[in-house]
Protein backbone atom coordinates (compact mmCIF):
# COMPACT_ATOMS: atom_id res chain seq x y z
CA UNK A 1 0.00 0.00 0.00
CA UNK A 2 3.15 2.28 1.13
CA UNK A 3 4.87 1.56 -2.25
CA UNK A 4 1.19 2.58 -4.53
CA UNK A 5 1.14 5.47 -2.73
CA UNK A 6 4.68 6.86 -3.11
CA UNK A 7 4.52 5.69 -6.91
CA UNK A 8 1.03 7.93 -7.07
CA UNK A 9 3.32 10.80 -5.31
CA UNK A 10 6.25 10.89 -7.53
CA UNK A 11 3.79 10.64 -10.70
CA UNK A 12 1.68 13.18 -9.43
CA UNK A 13 5.38 15.40 -9.47
CA UNK A 14 6.46 14.40 -12.49
CA UNK A 15 2.62 15.19 -14.26
CA UNK A 16 3.22 18.62 -12.43
CA UNK A 17 6.75 19.21 -13.76
CA UNK A 18 6.07 18.18 -16.93
CA UNK A 19 2.88 20.64 -16.91
CA UNK A 20 4.88 23.20 -15.70
CA UNK A 21 7.86 23.12 -18.17
CA UNK A 22 5.04 23.56 -20.94
CA UNK A 23 3.22 25.73 -19.46
CA UNK A 24 6.76 28.34 -18.65
CA UNK A 25 8.32 29.55 -21.19
CA UNK A 26 11.89 32.78 -20.58
CA UNK A 27 12.63 35.18 -23.32
CA UNK A 28 16.39 36.20 -23.18
CA UNK A 29 16.97 40.19 -23.83
CA UNK A 30 17.87 39.32 -27.38
CA UNK A 31 15.65 37.64 -28.65
CA UNK A 32 11.67 38.37 -29.07
CA UNK A 33 8.77 35.60 -28.97
CA UNK A 34 5.62 35.03 -30.73
CA UNK A 35 3.04 33.22 -28.79
CA UNK A 36 0.59 30.51 -31.63
CA UNK A 37 -2.57 29.61 -30.28
CA UNK A 38 -4.04 26.54 -32.59
CA UNK A 39 -1.53 28.30 -35.41
CA UNK A 40 -2.37 31.71 -35.06
CA UNK A 41 -0.53 34.57 -33.54
CA UNK A 42 -1.57 35.13 -30.18
CA UNK A 43 0.50 37.58 -28.60
CA UNK A 44 4.54 39.10 -29.34
CA UNK A 45 6.59 39.68 -26.20
CA UNK A 46 9.17 41.76 -26.48
CA UNK A 47 10.09 41.68 -22.38
CA UNK A 48 12.29 39.35 -21.15
CA UNK A 49 11.95 36.74 -18.60
CA UNK A 50 9.33 34.27 -17.17
CA UNK A 51 6.21 34.21 -19.23
CA UNK A 52 3.40 31.78 -19.29
CA UNK A 53 0.88 30.12 -22.05
CA UNK A 54 -1.70 27.54 -22.27
CA UNK A 55 -0.15 23.99 -22.91
CA UNK A 56 -1.13 21.81 -26.13
CA UNK A 57 -3.11 24.90 -27.45
CA UNK A 58 0.06 27.29 -27.75
CA UNK A 59 3.40 27.26 -28.79
CA UNK A 60 6.16 29.52 -28.79
CA UNK A 61 8.72 30.55 -31.82
CA UNK A 62 12.01 32.56 -31.07
CA UNK A 63 13.20 35.52 -33.42
CA UNK A 64 16.77 37.12 -32.78
CA UNK A 65 16.83 40.72 -32.00
CA UNK A 66 20.14 41.64 -31.87
CA UNK A 67 21.73 43.75 -35.07
CA UNK A 68 22.47 41.01 -38.03
CA UNK A 69 24.94 41.31 -40.78
CA UNK A 70 23.92 40.31 -44.30
CA UNK A 71 27.52 39.76 -46.03
CA UNK A 72 27.46 38.96 -49.91
CA UNK A 73 29.61 36.30 -50.56
CA UNK A 74 30.12 37.13 -54.44
CA UNK A 75 30.75 40.50 -55.76
CA UNK A 76 27.67 42.13 -57.75
CA UNK A 77 28.41 43.98 -61.25
CA UNK A 78 26.85 47.21 -61.42
CA UNK A 79 26.77 49.74 -64.28
CA UNK A 80 27.93 53.38 -63.78
CA UNK A 81 26.69 56.12 -65.87
CA UNK A 82 29.30 56.46 -68.14
CA UNK A 83 28.11 52.62 -69.03
CA UNK A 84 31.70 51.04 -67.52
CA UNK A 85 31.42 48.28 -65.14
CA UNK A 86 32.45 48.48 -61.74
CA UNK A 87 32.47 45.13 -59.26
CA UNK A 88 31.22 46.02 -55.74
CA UNK A 89 31.50 43.77 -52.54
CA UNK A 90 28.35 44.75 -49.69
CA UNK A 91 27.36 44.12 -46.81
CA UNK A 92 24.23 45.20 -44.59
CA UNK A 93 23.41 45.42 -40.79
CA UNK A 94 19.49 44.43 -39.86
CA UNK A 95 17.61 43.73 -37.24
CA UNK A 96 13.96 42.75 -36.54
CA UNK A 97 11.68 45.82 -35.29
CA UNK A 98 8.35 44.40 -35.50
CA UNK A 99 7.91 40.29 -34.94
CA UNK A 100 4.36 40.04 -36.11
CA UNK A 101 5.00 41.85 -39.74
CA UNK A 102 7.92 39.77 -39.74
CA UNK A 103 6.58 36.63 -39.05
CA UNK A 104 3.64 37.45 -41.46
CA UNK A 105 5.95 38.73 -44.72
CA UNK A 106 8.98 36.62 -44.70
CA UNK A 107 8.90 33.75 -41.77
CA UNK A 108 12.69 33.22 -40.87
CA UNK A 109 16.02 34.83 -41.88
CA UNK A 110 16.92 33.34 -44.90
CA UNK A 111 13.93 34.88 -46.55
CA UNK A 112 14.73 38.22 -44.73
CA UNK A 113 17.74 38.18 -45.89
CA UNK A 114 16.85 37.45 -49.37
CA UNK A 115 14.68 40.49 -49.68
CA UNK A 116 17.00 42.56 -48.19
CA UNK A 117 19.49 41.77 -51.01
CA UNK A 118 17.59 42.12 -53.75
CA UNK A 119 16.22 45.50 -52.13
CA UNK A 120 19.73 46.47 -51.71
CA UNK A 121 20.99 45.57 -55.56
CA UNK A 122 18.57 46.87 -56.85
CA UNK A 123 18.71 50.06 -54.95
CA UNK A 124 22.53 50.79 -55.75
CA UNK A 125 21.99 49.52 -59.29
CA UNK A 126 19.59 52.28 -59.91
CA UNK A 127 21.94 54.92 -57.88
CA UNK A 128 25.19 54.11 -59.77
CA UNK A 129 23.47 53.89 -62.93
CA UNK A 130 22.97 57.81 -62.18
CA UNK A 131 26.88 58.68 -61.06
CA UNK A 132 30.32 58.42 -62.95
CA UNK A 133 32.98 55.79 -61.46
CA UNK A 134 34.92 58.76 -60.22
CA UNK A 135 32.16 59.81 -57.91
CA UNK A 136 31.49 56.42 -56.35
CA UNK A 137 34.96 56.03 -55.77
CA UNK A 138 35.41 59.46 -54.15
CA UNK A 139 34.00 61.21 -51.51
CA UNK A 140 30.38 61.32 -52.97
CA UNK A 141 30.45 57.57 -51.95
CA UNK A 142 28.87 58.55 -48.10
CA UNK A 143 26.11 60.61 -50.30
CA UNK A 144 24.86 57.35 -52.62
CA UNK A 145 24.92 55.14 -49.71
CA UNK A 146 22.81 57.32 -47.21
CA UNK A 147 20.35 57.34 -50.27
CA UNK A 148 20.82 53.45 -50.96
CA UNK A 149 20.55 53.21 -46.96
CA UNK A 150 16.99 55.05 -46.80
CA UNK A 151 14.80 53.84 -49.45
CA UNK A 152 16.25 50.05 -48.55
CA UNK A 153 14.98 51.13 -45.25
CA UNK A 154 11.45 52.34 -46.91
CA UNK A 155 10.98 48.87 -48.19
CA UNK A 156 12.63 46.54 -45.27
CA UNK A 157 10.11 48.20 -42.68
CA UNK A 158 7.04 46.63 -45.13
CA UNK A 159 8.78 43.09 -43.45
CA UNK A 160 8.69 44.38 -40.06
CA UNK A 161 12.84 45.02 -40.58
CA UNK A 162 15.17 47.92 -40.02
CA UNK A 163 18.43 48.63 -42.39
CA UNK A 164 20.74 49.94 -39.81
CA UNK A 165 23.69 50.77 -42.25
CA UNK A 166 24.82 49.86 -46.05
CA UNK A 167 28.51 49.58 -47.20
CA UNK A 168 30.89 49.13 -49.65
CA UNK A 169 33.51 46.97 -48.45
CA UNK A 170 35.33 46.65 -52.08
CA UNK A 171 35.10 48.36 -55.21
CA UNK A 172 36.76 47.09 -58.35
CA UNK A 173 37.49 48.07 -61.62
CA UNK A 174 37.96 46.68 -64.92
CA UNK A 175 41.75 47.27 -65.70
CA UNK A 176 40.81 49.66 -68.83
CA UNK A 177 38.38 51.50 -66.02
CA UNK A 178 41.06 51.79 -63.39
CA UNK A 179 43.59 52.78 -65.69
CA UNK A 180 41.74 56.03 -67.18
CA UNK A 181 39.86 57.03 -63.58
CA UNK A 182 43.82 56.63 -62.22
CA UNK A 183 45.36 59.16 -65.33
CA UNK A 184 41.91 61.68 -64.88
CA UNK A 185 42.40 61.54 -61.26
CA UNK A 186 46.13 62.45 -62.35
CA UNK A 187 45.87 65.21 -64.26
CA UNK A 188 43.43 66.67 -61.72
CA UNK A 189 45.86 66.68 -59.27
CA UNK A 190 48.60 68.09 -61.48
CA UNK A 191 46.13 70.85 -62.32
CA UNK A 192 45.55 71.57 -58.73
CA UNK A 193 49.55 71.61 -58.07
CA UNK A 194 50.02 73.96 -60.86
CA UNK A 195 47.24 76.25 -60.10
CA UNK A 196 48.97 76.36 -56.29
CA UNK A 197 53.02 76.93 -57.64
CA UNK A 198 50.96 79.30 -60.18
CA UNK A 199 49.73 81.27 -56.72
CA UNK A 200 52.55 80.74 -54.48
CA UNK A 201 54.85 82.67 -57.41
CA UNK A 202 52.42 85.13 -57.65
CA UNK A 203 52.38 85.61 -53.63
CA UNK A 204 56.33 85.34 -53.67
CA UNK A 205 56.64 88.41 -56.48
CA UNK A 206 54.15 90.55 -54.61
CA UNK A 207 55.99 89.79 -51.08
CA UNK A 208 59.19 90.43 -53.16
CA UNK A 209 57.88 93.88 -54.87
CA UNK A 210 57.00 95.14 -50.96
CA UNK A 211 60.14 94.14 -49.52
CA UNK A 212 62.01 96.15 -52.03
CA UNK A 213 59.61 98.86 -52.30
CA UNK A 214 60.60 99.02 -48.06
CA UNK A 215 63.75 98.67 -48.85
CA UNK A 216 63.82 101.77 -51.01
CA UNK A 217 61.94 103.81 -48.64
CA UNK A 218 64.23 102.72 -45.50
CA UNK A 219 67.16 103.67 -47.48
CA UNK A 220 65.68 107.20 -49.03
CA UNK A 221 64.67 108.02 -45.48
CA UNK A 222 68.83 106.96 -43.75
CA UNK A 223 70.19 109.11 -46.54
CA UNK A 224 67.88 111.55 -45.69
CA UNK A 225 69.15 111.55 -42.04
CA UNK A 226 72.62 110.81 -42.72
CA UNK A 227 72.57 114.23 -45.04
CA UNK A 228 70.68 116.42 -42.13
CA UNK A 229 73.17 114.84 -39.64
CA UNK A 230 75.93 115.36 -42.37
CA UNK A 231 74.82 119.24 -42.86
CA UNK A 232 74.54 119.92 -38.99
CA UNK A 233 78.45 118.59 -38.42
CA UNK A 234 79.63 120.69 -41.30
CA UNK A 235 77.27 123.85 -40.11
CA UNK A 236 79.23 122.98 -36.57
CA UNK A 237 82.76 122.80 -38.25
CA UNK A 238 82.12 125.64 -40.13
CA UNK A 239 81.14 127.49 -37.01
CA UNK A 240 83.92 126.09 -34.88
CA UNK A 241 86.05 127.20 -37.82
CA UNK A 242 84.77 130.54 -38.14
CA UNK A 243 85.56 131.47 -34.28
CA UNK A 244 88.91 130.23 -34.53
CA UNK A 245 89.59 132.46 -37.30
CA UNK A 246 88.33 135.23 -35.21
CA UNK A 247 90.05 134.74 -32.36
CA UNK A 248 93.32 134.74 -34.03
CA UNK A 249 93.68 134.77 -37.78
CA UNK A 250 97.40 134.61 -38.52
CA UNK A 251 97.05 131.07 -35.92
CA UNK A 252 94.45 129.67 -37.97
CA UNK A 253 96.07 130.38 -41.50
CA UNK A 254 99.31 128.64 -39.70
CA UNK A 255 97.09 125.63 -38.12
CA UNK A 256 95.18 125.17 -42.04
CA UNK A 257 98.72 125.00 -43.65
CA UNK A 258 99.84 122.60 -41.48
CA UNK A 259 97.16 120.26 -42.69
CA UNK A 260 97.65 121.28 -45.73
CA UNK A 261 101.01 120.13 -45.67
CA UNK A 262 100.28 116.88 -43.94
CA UNK A 263 97.89 115.74 -46.78
CA UNK A 264 100.17 116.98 -49.73
CA UNK A 265 103.19 115.51 -48.52
CA UNK A 266 102.11 112.11 -46.58
CA UNK A 267 103.29 109.97 -49.94
CA UNK A 268 106.76 110.61 -50.82
CA UNK A 269 105.41 110.13 -54.57
CA UNK A 270 103.87 112.89 -54.77
CA UNK A 271 104.90 115.71 -56.83
CA UNK A 272 104.32 119.19 -56.65
CA UNK A 273 104.68 122.17 -59.40
CA UNK A 274 104.87 125.31 -57.28
CA UNK A 275 106.94 128.49 -57.98
CA UNK A 276 109.58 128.90 -55.23
CA UNK A 277 107.75 132.27 -54.00
CA UNK A 278 104.11 130.70 -54.07
CA UNK A 279 102.02 131.17 -50.85
CA UNK A 280 101.67 127.21 -50.63
CA UNK A 281 104.99 127.69 -48.72
CA UNK A 282 105.09 130.96 -46.78
CA UNK A 283 105.34 128.82 -43.26
CA UNK A 284 108.78 126.92 -44.54
CA UNK A 285 110.45 129.69 -45.50
CA UNK A 286 111.93 129.97 -41.77
CA UNK A 287 110.69 131.94 -38.88
CA UNK A 288 108.75 135.24 -38.91
CA UNK A 289 108.46 134.68 -43.19
CA UNK A 290 104.85 133.90 -42.63
CA UNK A 291 103.64 137.04 -41.19
CA UNK A 292 105.95 139.26 -44.17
Amino acid sequence: MMNNRMGIVLAFILAVAVLTSMTLFTVDQRERAIVFQLGEVKEVITNPGLHFKWPFIQNVRYFDARILTLDTPDAERYITSEKKNLLVDTFVKWRIIDARQYYKSVGDEARAETRISQTVNATLREEFGKHTVQEVVSEDRDVIMKVVRERANLDAKQIGVAIIDVRLKRVDLPQEVSDSVYKRMEAERKSVANQLRSEGAAASERIRAEADKEREVIIANAYKEAQRIKGEGDAKAAAAYAQAYGQNAEFYSFYRSLEAYRSSFKDRSDVLVLEPNSEFFKYLKGPGKGSK
